[in-house]
């Protein structure tokens, strides 16, 4: 794309800008600042949407006494099991028991405290989960 073809439709939030790659009037590669491009944000707002009824999920299961928090804090954080288990060092197969409230709850303090780092929250943060599930994708 040609520098002065760069997309400046609505982008994340007014006043952030990203850094797209054009091709100037030299035929050489520059960066040029965009302030969005209205397919990307389309796009970008509807996975966000799904994240937000996978939490809203989340939620309802930890509720429901089927998840433990642990379930609602990988969701928020965008892992999966196999992510947060290289991330904590652990065989998925304990992760995924973690997941279940009656084994969270008997968890170790340094266990927990290893989680919660993980997701840069306090070992107390790690057990509580809001009743909504809005997050804002800006942060």
């Amino acid at each position: 794309m040609k520098k002065d073809e760069v997309p400046q439709d609505r982008g994340f939030s007014d006043g952030v800008r990203e850094i797209s790659y054009a091709v100037d009037e030299n035929g050489r590669y520059v960066l040029v600042q965009s302030r969005g491009w209205e397919p990307k944000t389309v796009a970008n707002d509807q996975a966000w949407e799904v994240i937000e009824e996978d939490l809203r999920e989340q939620i309802r299961l930890i509720r429901s006494g089927k998840r433990s928090p642990l379930a609602y804090h990988m969701t928020r954080h965008l892992m999966d099991i196999g992510l947060l288990s290289s991330y904590a060092d652990l065989p998925r197969w304990r992760v995924r028991r973690h997941l279940k409230p009656k084994v969270f709850r008997r968890l170790s303090a340094d266990l927990k405290a290893r989680y919660a780092g993980i997701f840069g929250i306090t070992v107390a943060q790690l057990h509580e989960v809001p009743e909504t599930a809005e997050i804002n994708p800006h942060e």
